[in-house]
């Protein structure tokens, strides 16, 4: 009896000592990136092992986490990416009074070596003590985290620069609600309804894997030419609860923010 009871205290123990990922603590979901917090206020994160090592990069500052040496902290300030000319890679390069480091982002599936998670971007990350002669290389998995400010409903109020009116579609206006979390969208385009899929880089939005019911519109209704321009999407600002959808050659979409 006293052997079932010591074992039963030990899977207790071992229980409690489990990981955090992916269950909610104090109200926050947390995953190998972090809480929904560091989501939030950081663009990318990333991760890595042996050593553990993690990265969060915001618009005001980079922290990399470490334990190399002990547990290891370095700020650095925000800098502006070297972008390659023919692939989807880019490389930071960061520097501070003790330490540089040079971070490569590439979007290449990625697996972490310990948790078996699929990221979509790898990255490696070469860091060197400014009292050393050699960098450390360190290699590791990342995501883009989605601007937590599109997770709304939608409300088409401009198309090509134009007003619309409920006489341009079917019998109201073309609207969408965005899932950041999950990279997805439904809604109306002002006949059918429609869903698909958003890439979301830093400075970057597409709305890709656009489909539709397939019911015939009336003459002039202008559903083609919403679902065209939210396709030609690159970019987006979010200003007094209004979403403008642009790409380098014309403001296409706005929107209004509903409840």
């Amino acid at each position: 009896m006293k052997n079932i009871f010591s074992l039963l205290l030990l899977v207790s123990l071992m229980a409690g000592c489990k990981s955090t990922a992916g269950k909610t603590v104090e109200g926050q979901t947390t995953s190998e990136y972090g809480t929904q917090e560091d989501e939030m206020t950081n663009y990318f994160t990333a991760t890595g092992n042996e050593p553990f090592w993690a990265l969060k990069m915001g618009n005001d500052k980079i922290v990399f986490t470490s334990l190399i040496s002990g547990k290891e902290k370095l700020v650095f300030p925000a800098v502006e990416a070297i972008k390659a000319m023919d692939a989807n890679v880019k490389m930071y390069k960061l520097s501070n009074d003790t330490s540089s480091v040079t971070v490569t982002i590439q979007q290449l599936e990625c697996q972490n070596s310990m948790s078996g998670a699929i990221s979509p971007y790898k990255v490696s990350v070469e860091i060197k003590n400014n009292s050393e002669l050699e960098a450390k290389k360190l290699d590791g998995c990342g995501k883009y985290n989605t601007d937590y400010r599109l997770h709304d409903i939608w409300v088409l109020e401009e198309l090509n620069g134009f007003k619309v009116f409920v006489t341009d579609f079917q019998r109201e206006f073309p609207r969408i609600e965005i899932n950041s979390s999950e990279n997805r969208f439904m809604g109306y385009g002002g006949c059918n309804s429609i869903s698909g899929s958003i890439f979301y880089e830093k400075g970057l939005l597409r709305f890709s894997k656009v489909v539709s019911t397939l019911m015939a519109c009336a003459p002039g209704n202008k559903e083609g030419e919403f679902t065209k321009a939210l396709q030609s999407t690159t970019t987006y600002s979010i200003e007094n609860n209004r979403l403008t959808l642009s790409n380098p050659s014309a403001k296409l979409l706005v929107f209004r923010k509903v409840d």
